[in-house]
């Protein structure tokens, strides 16, 4: 990669910022907006390192590498956080009982209308607190975001979702069987091991393509995208509830049913707005979690990234905890109308590729 490989950004030129300016200004006013919520119910704002030792081990997550020099000339990898989670929690365990943290981070490979390489992420912890406390959070966010820029909706692509109204709640189970046909915790055992086979067989019967080499991930994410999705949050906001275990990252399982988590992930006008956990404290089961996420990488792509070692040990002392990550620029996009998620930032990062 080259300077002349990256293209001209006109974002900086009068005109064209002279269109953007409201978008920015109706930002500031939502980001302030928001801080206020969290401050009124007394969680203290934090401000995480964005250099880490590991950027987080989820196997399609990709980070940006760099690496730390000492003034000996000690050389050492760190990577720039592709979440505050790490550091989020090691402040629970810390003793911290509500924080909230607006973070710059920052994720590799991704770059279109809704995705951009730097961007803004909101995450909040309730210690003690279950993770249906996180979803009257979510939906009082969006409305507070709707209201501050003036708005009776969210929009986005011609789609609108009413903020001011309740939220569908779904389980992912029972969201396969309404969008895609598809049986999904027949494929999962109460060990939370998973049938390939089985989900590959309900797939196709459903029209979704399976290739030979596809897991039951693959398998999973696919029918999401392609059938689930496109369903999500149009007239009111839809809560996407009860995640597989096997599709949980950081969450600990059901008491409810060991094949599902404790994970929602938040939706207006077809956007994933807000992933939820209730958070795992299990540091024997996290480490499990972050090796077969890494092998799922090294399988798919070639390399892995370095468990964070300090934050497994946190584990041991963090207490019950609840968390939900937002991405901030997207709520500001929905909010404002915006068609473009680099609409809504300041200085948008350079184009560096096709």
């Amino acid at each position: 990669m080259t300077a002349s490989s990256f293209k001209p950004s006109p974002w900086w030129q009068p005109g064209v910022h002279a269109d953007r300016r409201p978008f920015l200004m109706a930002r500031n006013r939502i980001r302030a907006a928001l801080a206020g919520y969290f401050s009124a119910r007394d969680f203290v704002e934090v401000d995480t390192a964005t250099l880490q030792v590991s950027p987080g081990n989820e196997a399609h997550l990709h980070a940006f590498a760099t690496e730390g020099i000492t003034t000996s000339g000690g050389r050492a990898p760190l990577y720039l956080h592709t979440s505050p989670e790490f550091a989020c929690k090691k402040l629970l365990a810390a003793g911290e009982a509500r924080i909230a943290c607006f973070a710059h981070v920052y994720r590799n490979r991704e770059r279109g209308p809704l995705h951009h390489p730097e961007f803004t992420m909101l995450e909040w912890y309730r210690a003690g607190e279950s993770y249906e406390a996180l979803m009257a959070d979510c939906v009082a966010l969006l409305a507070l975001a709707a209201e501050t820029a003036g708005q009776a909706s969210l929009t986005y692509r011609g789609e609108t979702c009413d903020p001011f109204a309740e939220p569908e709640r779904l389980s992912v189970a029972e969201a396969f069987g309404r969008y895609a046909g598809v049986d999904l915790l027949a494929t999962v055992a109460p060990s939370g091991e998973t049938d390939r086979d089985g989900l590959a067989e309900r797939a196709s019967a459903a029209g979704i393509r399976v290739a030979a080499d596809d897991g039951w991930a693959d398998i999973f994410s696919r029918i999401i995208v392609e059938k689930v999705e496109p369903n999500l949050g149009f007239g009111r906001p839809t809560i996407l509830d009860e995640y597989p275990v096997s599709e949980a990252a950081l969450a600990r399982p059901s008491g409810r049913d060991p094949r599902v988590a404790e994970r929602f992930e938040l939706y207006a006008c077809g956007v994933e707005l807000a992933n939820a956990f209730g958070e795992l404290t299990d540091a024997a089961e996290q480490r499990r979690r972050f090796e077969i996420e890494m092998a799922e990488k090294a399988r798919i792509y070639g390399e892995t990234y370095p468990i964070d070692e300090d934050f497994l040990q946190a584990l041991a002392l963090m207490p019950a905890a609840s968390g939900s990550a937002l991405g901030f620029d997207r709520l500001v996009m929905l909010a404002t109308g915006a068609a473009r998620i680099d609409q809504v930032l300041w200085a948008p990062v350079a184009d560096y590729g096709p």
